[in-house]
């Protein structure tokens, strides 16, 4: 897949087609104040998932924490290298709950500069850049911090080329999200990754998001409790019958301690284990291995500025 530009890795850049079977949206750490005593803090553990992952054929993570949320980016490519698993940090900004209104303050007014230079400088001391931004909308619309995160981070996607992968919350606002970053500020909509479909399995909205060229992202099965997941399959299969195949993309999204398989629950293994056979059923095995394989190359892909 040369010649479409490269992902930067936590290990630096590499072609897109060595990413191999993908996770495009997960979580090794993750610190919250809106989640106390369930951090992902153990770097034990983190080698232990990956190690679980590759061991059911995953090739790549993208971890979607973003700044300031315990990314513990400097454990990251000694990771990446004793598992073998490509992993992606992100730069970015979460909603505002996720944060002390001293942190908000100190980033007012330099909110595209950082992650312009996480994207291109590193993460802190680390050296470690990240290769996309992440971003966060809210339920059914889009608040004042939204649209602040949002334009800094189309304004990194400028200078950067970097993609733009957005927390929709419960799966809503999608449209809204497209209207800001693609109808407002210009940023082209297949630079644009929507997270968190599943949870709000309304087929319409997902053929408009199609249709204006974002890519769609169904994750969370980690989690095993949403009362949507079992519409999941369905959704896809939609989103494939009307020739949007190549926007999709999967992610186990795990986000607390007791998710993963290694603390006992389904975890990373889990989106290969289960869900992707499961997906098998509805879409063919071929157009699974592609949205595991191609969609998140081509998605995560960056012709760097």
């Amino acid at each position: 897949m040369s010649g479409v530009g490269v992902v930067r890795t936590v290990l630096g850049d590499v072609d897109p087609g060595e990413l191999g079977v993908c996770d495009a949206h997960d979580h090794l750490f993750l610190r919250s104040p809106r989640l106390p005593g369930q951090e992902l803090e153990d770097a034990s553990a983190a080698r232990a998932e990956l190690a679980a992952f590759r061991a059911v054929g995953g090739g790549s993570v993208m971890q979607w924490t973003p700044y300031g949320m315990g990314r513990r980016v400097a454990d990251l490519p000694s990771l990446s290298r004793s598992t073998g698993v490509h992993v992606v940090c992100a730069t970015g900004l979460h909603q505002a709950a996720h944060y002390s209104p001293e942190l908000l303050a100190s980033l007012r007014g330099g909110l595209a500069g950082t992650f312009v230079a996480e994207l291109t400088e590193g993460v802190g001391p680390s050296g470690v850049r990240a290769g996309f931004i992440k971003v966060a909308g809210g339920f059914h619309g889009l608040d004042a911090h939204a649209r602040w995160t949002m334009t800094a981070a189309a304004e990194a996607h400028r200078a950067t080329g970097a993609p733009i992968a957005v927390h929709l919350e419960l799966g809503t606002g999608a449209l809204d999200v497209l209207d800001l970053l693609c109808g407002e500020l210009g940023v082209e909509p297949h630079r644009v990754i929507l997270g968190h479909l599943n949870r709000s399995p309304d087929p319409v909205v997902h053929r408009q998001a199609a249709v204006a060229g974002a890519y769609l992202a169904f994750d969370g099965p980690s989690r095993a409790h949403h009362a949507t997941d079992w519409h999941m399959p369905d959704a896809v299969r939609a989103l494939a019958d009307a020739d949007f195949g190549d926007r999709l993309l999967l992610g186990g999204d795990t986000v607390v301690a007791g998710a993963r398989s290694v603390d006992g629950g389904p975890g990373m293994p889990y989106l290969l284990r289960r869900v992707g056979p499961r997906l098998a059923v509805e879409l063919g095995e071929e157009l699974v291995g592609r949205v595991f394989r191609e969609n998140p190359a081509r998605a995560f892909a960056v012709e760097w500025r």
